[in-house]
């Protein structure tokens, strides 16, 4: 029986050093991102004769970023070749369920019913992390605060025009429009979504009562103007298309298409704009448990921007094919090393030392008794 955690540390270090790749942007055009070519200084050793292709789908939150890793992991790893689909959480989730795709993604880890579905198990292993933000379209009006009050209220259809008092309130030197405010939402069944609902059904009783959580909820749409679309690359479009538009939206697609963003007021009172300091913040006070699964619903510290997610990819426990196998651990540890040092550019945040020390420890199960080489 070999000590898993002299192969992991090993491995880790050698990888970190000898992977001379610096990736810069995406591959996801609505996340207005241009690859850069590299030059691998170094390779993956692989066991492969031929070439392995692994087929991914879910979440469209990481999408951007995962797409960037796979691309540069063929550079070092010819002969692994990587196709991820942003299909949204839910249906990642029920094709790695189904068991069409080697690994799935998600940003609202599995549950209980669907992991014990699954015969051959599962593994969930957070591999990066993300805020949502109210990204909105208003010309001549930056810096947006919006109170835990309004942007439930925004949400719940309740409040219908850009200079409702309660916004005039929060933003009292803004030339606010009389305009009325469109909601955009996700359209497909979406984890960021359900970590949106998660984090209002907990700052909100009417909210929970009215809407809940979930991957796909009924908005209120007879309330007010609510337009749907799909992924997080379909949202931040609709926005874009839309003056007077606000809308939930990963971090890095706004971010990296220009959009505005407004400063949420968090659960101490204090409005925080999102940025990656206000999010690393919040992760620092989070305690990710054996199971790898935390979900952070309302955030006490100060610092702390209120709506922030770890994302999840999920792999099999085993594979009938040792090739695959092989293919899926080198594509998760190529993630957790090189991949962390891109993400701040695309806007994601990178996960803790100690949390990858944890995911790669579970990582390094799925293909036990195959050492990964770096040449």
């Amino acid at each position: 029986m070999r000590n898993n955690n002299r192969r992991l540390a090993t491995y880790l270090s050698l990888l970190t050093l000898a992977l001379g790749v610096t990736a810069c942007g995406g591959t996801d055009n609505t996340n207005n991102q241009t690859p850069t070519e590299q030059t691998p200084t170094s390779s993956l050793s692989l066991p492969f004769e031929d070439t392995v292709k692994l087929n991914g789908a879910g979440a469209s939150f990481p999408a951007p970023l995962y797409q960037n890793w796979f691309q540069q992991l063929s550079g070092v790893a010819p002969k692994l070749q990587v196709n991820y689909q942003s299909v949204g959480s839910g249906a990642g989730v029920k094709q790695f369920v189904a068991e069409t795709v080697d690994f799935g993604a998600s940003d609202v880890a599995m549950k209980d019913e669907e992991i014990a579905s699954v015969e051959r198990g599962v593994f969930l292993l957070p591999m990066t992390a993300g805020s949502i933000v109210f990204a909105y379209n208003l010309p001549g009006v930056e810096n947006l605060q919006l109170s835990r009050e309004v942007y439930v209220d925004i949400a719940l259809g309740k409040i219908t025009q850009w200079n409702d008092p309660k916004i005039v309130a929060d933003n009292p030197d803004a030339n606010l429009p009389d305009k009325p405010i469109i909601f955009v939402h996700r359209s497909d069944g979406s984890g960021t979504t359900g970590v949106f609902t998660k984090h209002l059904s907990a700052v909100s009783s009417e909210w929970k009562d009215a809407i809940g959580e979930g991957k796909t909820v009924q908005w209120p749409a007879d309330k007010g103007q609510f337009l749907g679309g799909k992924g997080n690359e379909g949202v931040t479009a609709t926005l874009k298309q839309n003056e007077g538009a606000i809308g939930y939206v990963e971090y890095g697609y706004a971010k990296n298409n220009g959009l505005s963003m407004a400063a949420l007021e968090n659960r101490v009172g204090q409005f925080i704009a999102p940025s990656d300091e206000s999010a690393a913040k919040t992760l620092e006070n989070v305690e990710l448990p054996e199971n790898l699964r935390a979900f952070i619903t309302d955030p006490e510290a100060k610092d702390c921007y209120p709506i922030v997610t770890y994302t999840w990819m999920l792999a099999y426990k085993t594979y009938d094919d040792p090739n695959t196998a092989i293919a899926v651990e080198a594509m998760i540890q190529y993630g957790l090393t090189e991949g962390q040092k891109v993400s701040p550019q695309l806007g994601y945040i990178p996960l803790p030392a100690n949390v990858i020390q944890k995911v790669a420890a579970i990582a390094d199960q799925i293909s036990p008794d195959y050492t990964i080489k770096v040449d």
